[in-house]
């Protein structure tokens, strides 16, 4: 693609130099930069991103062509200069990729928790029903039935549209996609055309990039706020919300489409009613516009029934049968990091969860008291350089729901852990048992050792991440494995 077709694209535009040079792809990162490339210039998020023009130096040495700024800059080769370049990027890299969302179903996700597993469910339900199927979100990229890992939950547009070209090239019907807040504030998804958007919950979180909680729920109303503003009837769009929210009556405002609600406690168009729930599944009778029928899924935690509610739905609109959804979710496998069981050979049951937020980690203690026969140990910690505020209110909730808790490292990242334990520590002092080990492994370790016989072991917080973050280096690390090797390596 030429240069002078990516600059015809806005109409207040500054060109400088010769555009008929040629684009071979799209960064704004300047270690990925290969000849021929468009280097893209962001500006700086605090604490979040460092300006793209301070790298454009560095991108040219690697071969770039040609520079997307907000300013000149005396580098010599051929620019192109816009007042938002972060949004200018989104529409370049849908158009340099061939928009192609509008050649196949996208379906969004957002909400505080639950997005991952609903994507998944989604998945298997879809792909059983013989549609080809993509996905993105925290857990990685899957194309074509390859998972690729991924450093962010929703790309940046280079990443992103080059992906969902990758998925329709492969011929991909659906992609389902979890939209963080944060993608939307960004503008990341800027030129994505989505057929249905999913609202599955929403709790404080993120607050270290949002200025409050109505602006981290705004935020994510923009996925919805751009739903049926035009009207197909052979490609309708929906809006699937959860109408036992809090915020549901904000969110049904916000699309012109169609809305489908779903729900336990409050009239919904997609219910659940007579819920079990044991250390091997849920279940519970559904209850739709296209009848009802019973659902088993053997996955662990009663707060799943609203994550199979809402790819229910979203199935159901899409045309599959009620007969092909219930097949389908009850040979649904373990969602990696997603209440995910470490199975060693021990008498005691261990569950790995990405529970990152007060929320989550209540709905997921909460689940375990349910079937648990024994004590309820759970080794957690809180991530550095993020929201600070949760950290004593999950102290808070670990203490009250856990007969005993060892506190440990998460992602400190610049943080001291010590000082991230600490601020966890004010949470538990009045409500639990507790001690501190700041190295996850050995805290893992001592929760196998302390564990006895129909106990419960839950590892919090990382799920499936495969690594550790500090402030001078990140190390593999995966709690599954680790905690695999101290069941068969302690002494009993």
């Amino acid at each position: 693609m030429k240069l002078t077709e990516i600059a015809e694209l806005f109409t207040i535009v500054q060109t400088i130099g010769e555009l008929t040079v040629e684009i071979t792809g799209l960064e704004m990162d300047s270690r990925k930069i290969k000849k021929g490339n468009l280097f893209i210039c962001v500006p700086s998020i605090d604490g979040f991103l460092r300006d793209r023009h301070l790298f454009a130096a560095d991108a040219i040495e690697n071969g770039a062509a040609a520079l997307l700024v907000q300013c000149e800059l005396p580098l010599g080769i051929p620019q192109i200069i816009v007042k938002d370049t972060r949004s200018a990027m989104a529409v370049i890299a849908a158009h340099f990729y061939g928009c192609p969302s509008h050649e196949m179903n996208l379906i969004g996700i957002t909400g505080t928790n639950g997005k991952t597993t609903t994507s998944y469910m989604m998945e298997k339900i879809f792909a059983d029903a013989g549609f080809k199927t993509g996905l993105m979100g925290n857990n990685g990229v899957k194309i074509n039935g390859q998972l690729y890992p991924t450093d962010i939950n929703t790309q940046e547009p280079p990443s992103l549209q080059r992906n969902l070209r990758k998925m329709r090239d492969a011929k991909a019907d659906y992609c389902f996609m979890e939209v963080s807040s944060q993608g939307l504030d960004m503008g990341r998804v800027t030129g994505c055309q989505f057929k249905n958007a999913i609202f599955t919950n929403l709790t404080p979180d993120h607050l270290d990039y949002h200025t409050s909680f109505e602006d981290y729920r705004n935020a994510k109303g923009l996925l919805f706020s751009r739903l049926g503003n035009t009207f197909h009837s052979d490609k309708k769009q929906y809006a699937i919300i959860n109408s036992d929210d809090a915020s549901f009556s904000y969110y049904r405002k916000l699309p012109s489409s169609e809305i489908i609600t779903y729900g336990i406690k409050n009239e919904a168009d997609v219910s659940a009613s007579q819920i079990s729930a044991d250390s091997h599944g849920i279940h519970f009778l559904l209850t739709c516009f296209k009848g009802t029928i019973d659902i088993s899924i053997p996955l662990v935690g009663r707060f799943n029934v609203y994550n199979a509610l809402a790819a229910i739905a979203c199935a159901l609109v899409e045309g599959i049968p009620l007969e092909q959804i219930q097949k389908s979710l009850a040979a649904l496998q373990s969602i990696d990091g997603r209440m995910d069981i470490v199975d060693a050979g021990q008498d005691f049951l261990i569950l790995v969860d990405f529970a990152h937020t007060p929320d989550a980690l209540e709905n997921v203690l909460s689940s375990i008291k349910e079937f648990s026969e024994g004590r309820i140990i759970t080794v957690f910690g809180c991530g550095g350089d993020r929201d600070i505020i949760k950290r004593p209110l999950m102290g808070e909730i670990a203490g009250r729901m856990s007969d005993y808790v060892i506190i440990t490292s998460d992602n400190p990242r610049t943080e001291d852990p010590l000082s991230i334990v600490r601020d966890i520590e004010k949470g538990l002092q009045q409500t639990g048992s507790y001690e501190t080990i700041l190295n996850r492994e050995e805290a893992i370790n001592k929760a196998i050792q302390l564990a006895s016989v129909k106990d419960t072991v839950l590892i919090a917080g990382k799920g499936h991440e495969r690594y550790q973050i500090f402030m001078e280096k990140t190390i593999s690390f995966d709690d599954r494995a680790i905690a695999d090797k101290a069941v068969r390596t302690t002494k009993r």
